[in-house]
């Protein structure tokens, strides 16, 4: 008889489209080789051209959902997604707070321009969910909210920004900048490790956040240490990058191939 199987669990809010959200992080679970579980926080009204609205799922279903599955299944690393709430963010830190590994992706405005995380529950975000994060996986606008500092501040300083509110490591990505790379900074108490790669020229790029968020979160319940977790997820990100830049879903901003890998074994 084997042991129990290890599981990722995502709690995050349900992208109908399929590119963001936990059908991302469900699909990136899945290639990556690992069981996946989801906690619904929001069903949203959107697609491949933006949100068009958000429904927050009730607190107590919310709980229940988180309860039952931490109670059941052998949860070993979380990743945490869109919160739309103060109380949520409140009930989400109280119910993780002794998780294996926590990944915190701080989801705060879309793309499109819709605020998915309300001004009021970003003190929230800092003060209760980041410092229990192994891994706080901002781009560069959510640490410039989170830090107070301008986004085109030095990567070094925003990541030790953000470091003094006391998440184990900080995942600054580098996708929103300009220039022929996109380079991440990975920022932990013993210092600063560049993952380097060159930007992918594609406008396919909905759901890359949720996605290396999930595929850092899958690499550690399968065991890796966060620096290869890190190093494991952004690579699978640029194979689902280089390959989605092909492929056309939808009318607007499509996804990127979370199945890439199934498919080059099936082909």
């Amino acid at each position: 008889m084997t042991g129990r199987e290890p599981v990722v669990l995502t709690v995050a809010g349900s992208d109908p489209s399929g590119g963001a959200g936990i059908q991302a992080d469900l699909k990136t679970a899945t290639a990556l080789g690992a069981y996946a579980a989801t906690v619904v926080t929001a069903v949203t009204v959107q697609d491949t051209t933006g949100v068009r609205a958000v429904h927050e799922v009730p607190l107590d279903v919310v709980r229940g959902q988180l309860e039952v599955v931490l109670e059941d299944l052998d949860v070993r690393a979380v990743k945490v997604g869109m919160l739309g709430s103060p109380a949520l963010v409140e009930l989400v830190a109280e119910l993780l707070a002794d998780v294996p590994a926590l990944v915190v992706d701080p989801v705060m405005v879309s793309t499109s321009g819709h605020r998915l995380l309300p001004r009021d529950a970003e003190a929230a975000l800092r003060d209760l969910l980041l410092p229990s994060a192994t891994l706080v996986t901002p781009n560069l606008p959510e640490a410039s909210v989170l830090t107070g500092l301008a986004a085109q501040t030095d990567p070094g300083e925003l990541g030790r920004a953000l470091l003094a509110l006391e998440p184990g490591a900080v995942l600054l990505k580098g996708g929103h900048g300009d220039g022929p790379a996109s380079d991440d900074l990975l920022v932990d108490r013993r210092g600063s490790t560049w993952f380097r790669a060159p930007r992918i020229d594609t406008p396919h790029t909905h759901g890359t956040g949720c996605t290396l968020s999930a595929a850092v979160a899958t690499r550690l319940a399968l065991g890796d240490p966060l620096a290869d977790a890190v190093g494991a997820a952004k690579a699978y990100l640029g194979e689902a990058l280089a390959s989605g830049a092909a492929r056309q879903v939808g009318r607007g901003r499509g996804p990127v191939d979370h199945l890439v890998r199934l498919r080059e074994t099936t082909a």
